[in-house]
């Protein structure tokens, strides 16, 4: 079966190590391009090519300022995400439960 393009689908952009960052940088605030290229010290261009794949998948959105371009993430696409992957989270959850009574069970038989 072929995978779905980038650009189609949010989970294969993501995949993508550096849009992951950016993404981590745009929570809190709005940053321009050549900020984010400085903070994350990755090249102008290369930071507009991640961008524009993840504005394409609609994870972020865009406000133009003058000549400048401000990004966002689009927080409807990421809770979008973030609902499937909590589907998961019982297997997270159920392995640190384990981990943590292991870890009582240790320290309790110590004297």
């Amino acid at each position: 079966m072929p995978r779905a393009p980038t650009t189609a689908d949010p989970f294969n952009a993501i995949a993508e190590p550096r849009r992951r960052d950016i993404l981590t940088l745009l929570a809190d605030e709005e940053w321009p391009v050549t900020d984010i290229a400085e903070r994350l010290r990755i090249g102008q261009p290369s930071v507009s090519k991640h961008l524009r794949v993840l504005l394409d998948v609609g994870l972020v959105d865009v406000r133009r300022e003058g000549r400048q371009a401000y990004y966002r993430t689009n927080a409807t696409q990421i809770k979008a995400i973030h609902d499937w992957t909590r589907r998961f989270e019982r297997y997270w959850t159920h392995q640190l439960l384990r981990i943590k009574a292991r870890a009582e069970g240790r320290t309790s038989t110590t004297p």
